[in-house]
């Protein structure tokens, strides 16, 4: 009997990670009836993360109220999952920019301590261990909000606790400690951080991410020199430098907070969620693995989730065909290493028309059913 797997980025605007792989599973059987098909919903640690870890790990979903970017009151929801030892959460549920109309986004203001009250809700339910996914963010103030609403405080040369968005920084001479919530003593963390830029400086968080949420010239350079003087506070307070960290920009910063004051483990989105649901043991006896996503190009190797679900079926020498509403012609996909890279489009169409979900279903259903035919040839 075949053994297939489905581990399908969703196609965005069309179709959930869930929806490709059960039209997938449709057209297989059309062509092999017994054929197996294991339909796994994955993620790269941005949109969707928190929704395909609670399924496959079978957990379930916590709703409450948190504090937004501008401080103020939205609901947010994460997940536990491992018998409620596990967190997973998206920072943007609390954070992101979208919960900003565009004249409302200011990187001076806008905090993550709403993010944090996500995560001491979660140490106070008993969650141990957090999957924390960190795309989207509207904040460019290195994770202190968030470590704010766990406790921390952060002091000024007079030794005032300081309170605010990214504009606090620059005035960060102190951290203190003392009031943090112990059962971060017990917690760990894993971030999703598909970038390596540095916290400061003409590649960090502020000149290069901050400009779309808000920030002018001005802001940036006054953005820029408070990530730097966060992270010599940081140094002062625990020795860690986390001035070159790659990584530490992602977010605003918040990769950097996160590694500096929890400890975390910054880790590529995908493989964080493949870790997470076990993928490598889910696909160690497969005849083929399937992924993709909406676009298949340049950046689909460069950590997004194809990428990783083919890292995992390459160390199980199992093939490995990648599907897509669209796929580019680049170098850097032929050289990948999929065994075939397959539009699902029959073809030309109106975008809008192949978005439709009825027309996309079809098209992985009719695409599945090729893949399968030649499957059964064992060629």
């Amino acid at each position: 009997m075949k053994k297939i797997t489905v581990a399908v980025d969703s196609f965005k605007g069309s179709l959930s990670s869930q929806e490709v792989a059960d039209a997938f599973e449709v057209g297989a059987k059309r062509v092999l009836p017994h054929c197996e098909v294991r339909k796994v919903s994955v993620a790269d640690g941005g949109e969707g993360t928190v929704d395909a870890l609670v399924q496959m790990l079978d957990g379930e979903y916590v709703t409450l109220v948190v504090a937004d970017p501008l401080m103020r009151p939205i609901e947010a929801r994460y997940g536990i999952v491992d018998g409620g030892r596990v967190a997973v959460m998206e920072m943007s549920a609390a954070s992101g920019l979208p919960l900003l109309k565009p004249e409302e986004r200011n990187p001076l203001k806008t905090t993550t301590y709403g993010t944090g009250e996500m995560i001491a809700d979660a140490l106070r339910r008993g969650c141990r261990k957090f999957l924390i996914g960190i795309g989207g963010s509207a904040t460019n103030d290195a994770g202190v909000g968030m470590l704010r609403a766990l406790g921390f405080r952060f002091l000024d040369s007079k030794g005032q606790e300081l309170v605010g968005g990214g504009e606090i920084l620059e005035r960060i001479d102190t951290i203190d400690d003392s009031a943090a919530l112990r059962e971060l003593r017990e917690a760990t963390f894993t971030v999703a951080c598909d970038v390596t830029n540095p916290l400061y400086g003409p590649r960090g968080a502020a000149y290069v991410f901050a400009p779309q949420k808000g920030a002018d010239e001005a802001m940036v350079e006054r953005l820029d020199g408070g990530l730097k003087n966060f992270a010599e506070a940081v140094k002062r307070y625990n020795g860690e430098d986390i001035s070159a960290l790659p990584g530490a920009g992602a977010a605003g910063g918040l990769g950097g907070g996160f590694k500096a004051l929890l400890g975390a483990r910054l880790e590529r989105g995908v493989e964080m969620v493949l870790g997470a649901i076990h993928f490598d043991d889910i696909i160690a006896d497969c005849d083929i693995v399937i992924t993709g996503e909406g676009r298949l190009d340049a950046q689909t190797v460069m950590g997004k989730t194809p990428s990783g679900v083919l890292r995992a079926a390459q160390r199980h020498n199992i093939p490995c065909v990648a599907i897509g509403g669209a796929v580019a012609q680049c170098k850097e996909l032929e050289e990948s290493g999929f065994a075939a890279i397959l539009p699902i489009v029959s073809g030309p169409m109106p975008l809008e028309q192949a978005m439709q979900r009825e027309v996309a279903e079809a098209n992985v259903e009719r695409t599945a059913e090729q893949i399968v035919k030649l499957l059964n040839l064992n060629i």
